[in-house]
């Protein structure tokens, strides 16, 4: 499986959290971060934002930066065009899966992992509902802020998952939107991300969300 593809189905909770807006109030308590999280997230429909991605592999100690554009729509729609360090798209209409690599010149096509569809992988639901489906505390509850000013969230899945052991969140104390994350997974490995350039609601189109491989791209199956 492609390592953009497994970062995909690792991130996908954060991404979630991404979608979700609403003003917040001075200093507050972890209840009101984690209702206004879920009762905005709730009005959101898409999202689009760009990204920085460093992901660190412990067995190998290795890191790679990574960046491009990410797409998000309810009903488990998601497109990511990776940039650097090499190009690919990731496309699913929340039903089939393509991961198109022009270096390649191949696109992998298979039915939409069911990570993608579950409360702890889809880009919408997930967080929705953040505290039946995490354990949520400050990562510092005498300090609930980083250095700039975001608030950060420590949440740990309530069912166990190989991709994901513990979430990092800083988030936006006045809009709620996520501004960095970092995923663990169960062997230690990270994905550290930044996003910018956020717009939410947008209207993106289905057409976004599905992919027509260019003449002459081979077909591949996915595994």
């Amino acid at each position: 499986m492609s390592r953009f593809l497994i970062y995909v189905l690792a991130s996908a909770p954060l991404v979630a959290a991404l979608m979700a807006a609403s003003p917040a109030l001075a200093a507050p308590s972890l209840d009101e971060v984690i209702r206004g999280v879920e009762s905005a997230y709730g009005r959101m429909t898409d999202l689009k934002a760009e990204f920085n991605q460093t992901s660190f592999n412990k067995s190998l100690n290795s890191t790679i930066p990574a960046q491009g554009a990410v797409y998000l729509k309810k009903g488990g729609k998601v497109r990511w065009e990776y940039t650097e360090p090499t190009r690919q798209e990731i496309v699913s209409d929340g039903k089939k899966l393509w991961v198109y690599t022009p270096q390649l010149n191949q696109v992998n096509v298979g039915e939409a992992p069911e990570a993608l569809a579950g409360p702890a992988g889809s880009f919408l639901a997930g967080l929705g509902k953040l505290h039946e489906h995490f354990t949520v505390r400050f990562l510092n509850p005498a300090q609930p802020t980083d250095a700039d000013g975001n608030v950060v969230l420590d949440l740990t899945p309530k069912q166990s998952l190989p991709t994901l052991a513990r979430l990092i969140l800083a988030l936006d104390p006045r809009t709620w939107e996520v501004r960095k994350a970092t995923i663990h997974d169960q062997f230690e490995n990270t994905v550290s991300m930044r996003f910018t350039k956020l717009a939410v609601n947008s209207g993106l189109p289905d057409r976004l969300f599905t992919f027509v491989p260019p003449a002459g791209v081979a077909t591949v199956p996915l595994r």
